[in-house]
Order: C-alpha cells, then structure tokens, then sequence
C-alpha cells in the first residue's frame, strides 16, 4: 500500500491517515484503544497526533488485518512474538512493491 503522506511532516492528524489509508476515523481511534505499540500524542484540544513510527505501525496494522485477513487478537499476538521481525518484512516487501510499480511504469513508457 503506498501513501500520499509527506515525509517530511512530523506530526499527522487522524484525519489525514484515515484519507491516506481509506478508513474511517473511528477505526483508528479503535486500534488505538486496542494496540499498544500505537502511541500518538494528543494536542491541547484532545486530538490525536500520529508520529511517522506510528504511521509505520499503522501501515503494519493495515497489512495484518485488512490485507492478510489477521482477527485483532491474531495481529495482536503476532506483534507481540515478533513486532521487529514483522515490522522489517513489511518495510522490505513495500519496498519492493514500489520497486515493482516503478519498473512495470519504465516497462509501460518502452
């Protein structure tokens, strides 16, 4: 899953991620409440903001559960047993992914 976040932002709104990821608010306020590697900060108005690790630990979330089809209890266990393992898998399967795109993209302009 690519995203249209910019890199160099420090801070994302709920808003934002949930447009970037195609999902309600409202489910990124549940995985918040659920998941405990997900930790963003909370301005003085009580709104969430989401970090860059976050992010990447949404992305994760996203991948467990939307697209391999985890239960919740399932992602949460597996982030558990191996959060670092399975964190650096996904980064290297995106990466490659986007690799992907951009040499089926080359191919398309020949």
């Amino acid at each position: 899953m690519q995203l249209n976040l910019s890199p160099d932002k420090r801070y994302y709104s709920i808003g934002e991620l949930a447009k970037a990821f195609d999902v309600n608010a409202s489910l990124l306020r549940f995985w918040d409440k659920e998941f405990d590697i997900l930790k963003p900060r909370k301005n003085a108005k009580g709104n969430r903001m989401f970090t860059p690790e976050d992010v990447k630990n949404i992305q994760l979330i996203y991948h467990l559960v939307k697209e391999r089809g985890f239960t919740l209890e399932g992602a949460k266990t597996h982030l558990r047993e191996g959060q670092k393992k399975s964190l650096d898998k996904y980064e290297i399967i995106s990466k490659l992914e986007g690799i992907k795109n951009q040499l089926l993209q080359i191919k398309g302009e020949l």
